[in-house]
């Protein structure tokens, strides 16, 4: 079990941003699940992971602030799908932050690659097997 449920990042420019992820995460197998009012969910079985456009029922547009960017990983069943999420996202408008490859820093089997958003967030693709034979 995972010990978040879900997770939303605002961005300035909804639709933008929202044609981004869906070209990356699609190489995840990841979609867009449910849309509503400047909100989508995107997921695979429930949408897990949200995009936020402009104020929200907890937010006036008033008490919007800059967006903070963050890092944000997704898991990816292969190597071929972390190479695959990279290629995607920089033909969507990503900005490189790093190509794909292991990074045996973090541990012995991490191969991720790492792309900046519209609004600078550090989003990866990671997968924590070994190389397959």
């Amino acid at each position: 079990m995972s010990i978040l449920d879900h997770l939303t990042l605002n961005v300035s420019d909804y639709g933008r941003s929202k044609g981004f992820y869906e070209a990356a995460l699609a190489t995840l197998g990841v979609k867009v699940l449910t849309e509503y009012q400047g909100f989508c969910g995107f997921g695979i079985t429930k949408p897990d992971f949200w995009l936020a456009g402009g104020p929200s029922s907890y937010q006036t547009a008033e008490q919007l602030s800059p967006i903070t960017p963050v890092h944000l990983a997704f898991a990816a069943e292969s190597r071929e799908a972390v190479d695959a999420f990279y290629a995607a996202a920089i033909e969507a408008g990503g900005v490189d932050r790093g190509e794909p490859g292991a990074r045996g820093e973090y541990h012995e089997h991490y191969y991720g690659a790492y792309v900046l958003d519209f609004d600078g967030h550090n989003i990866e693709a990671v997968c924590h097997l070994a190389p397959a034979e």
